[in-house]
């Protein structure tokens, strides 16, 4: 059993990476072990039951117990076995991870980097309700409250499995606070949710990069320090690009831009990995491709409609201050584990 020789491994005294590995695949194998542990009890318990009623010499009383534990526990199998096959399912292995998170005004101009400043703040108060640990590490504002784009690094238990499937455009229809006539504007902003990868994930040879070093620059062009303490790296063979310029220090940029890149990379990767077997998962709720319309915030009729489950809760408000997203996320988690279930039926 994978689970035992997994124990046996790590007792051996393994180091390192090996170690971290193994750590890690005994935390996932950890709760599958358990709960197929707990459903072999129940159906011996079951077994057990079923030949104490065969007792001709059972006294009353202790059959109408006998009987009354049996159906408790019948009726409890159906949701263990439900149990043992979600743990079954396969795992998106960066479920565990924390996660980058990248908001950017769409198409809507002024009013669009409004939205995704307010989408910005959506999730790091969902994220403080969560107990995570949300840093900001690039923002780009316009000067009048909204975000051309905006990052974030989001740390904390179950991260990317309960914000990935937040990636992809979403769009609000409000009267912009810009808007002199009172008309009602569609506008969008695009949201990104990466896992963040570790150097284990992801190794990248110091010859495939580019740095390049800069005066960080702010509003209007104008110098925010006088040394040359922003980063940009280029990834030559996929001819990414990422920059930092929110510190003073050009080690914590580089490092901050690092991260990005490593996570930018770990996301192509599992994408390619993604779009092998997206053939096979037409019921999945979606894919995370940032093009991809997910929802809709209604300001004036206070409704927000997720389009990929036709979920619409009617408590904006709740929404945007956080309150509210886990309706959405659970929703979508659910319908996801449906899908993974129905292909193995």
């Amino acid at each position: 059993m994978r689970h035992q020789e997994v124990r046996d491994l790590l007792a051996s005294g393994v180091s390192g990476q090996e170690y971290s590995k193994l750590s890690r695949e005994f935390a996932e194998l950890e709760p599958i072990v358990e709960r197929i542990d707990v459903l072999q009890k129940a159906w011996k318990e079951k077994q057990d039951l079923d030949a104490l009623l065969k007792d001709g010499s059972l006294d009353s009383e202790l059959r109408k117990m006998t009987e009354e534990e049996l159906r408790h526990v019948s009726e409890s199998l159906p949701q263990l076995e439900k149990d043992v096959q979600l743990a079954l399912l396969p795992k998106d292995e960066a479920d565990e991870k924390n996660a980058i998170l990248e908001v950017r005004a769409g198409t809507g101009g002024e009013e669009a980097a409004l939205f995704a400043a307010d989408l910005f703040r959506m999730y790091q108060r969902y994220a403080d309700k969560q107990g995570w640990k949300f840093e900001v590490m690039e923002v780009s504002d316009t000067g009048i409250g909204g975000y051309k784009e905006a990052s974030a690094t989001i740390t904390g238990k179950n991260v990317f499995a309960r914000l990935k499937f937040e990636s992809g455009v979403h769009r609000v229809q409000r009267v912009p606070a810009t808007e002199a006539s009172g008309r009602i504007h569609t506008s969008a902003a695009t949201v990104a949710v990466l896992p963040e990868a570790e150097e284990v994930d992801i190794v990248i040879d110091d010859k495939d990069l580019r740095i390049d070093v800069y005066r960080a620059s702010g509003a209007g062009g104008q110098h925010v320090n006088k040394t040359e303490s922003a980063v940009r790296i280029v990834h030559l063979p996929t001819g990414l690009i990422v920059e930092q310029q929110t510190e003073k220090s050009q080690h914590k940029n580089k490092a901050k831009a690092m991260k990005l890149l490593r996570a930018r990379l770990y996301e192509a990767e599992r994408a390619a990995k993604d779009a092998a077997r997206a053939a096979d998962r037409k019921g999945q709720v979606g894919s995370g491709d940032r093009s991809e319309r997910i929802r809709t915030y209604n300001f004036p009729q206070g409704r927000v409609t997720d389009h990929r489950i036709n979920v619409t809760l009617y408590k904006i408000e709740d929404v945007m201050n956080g309150q509210a997203l886990d309706d959405f996320i659970d929703a979508l988690l659910a319908e996801d584990q449906a899908s993974k279930l129905a292909e193995l039926a």
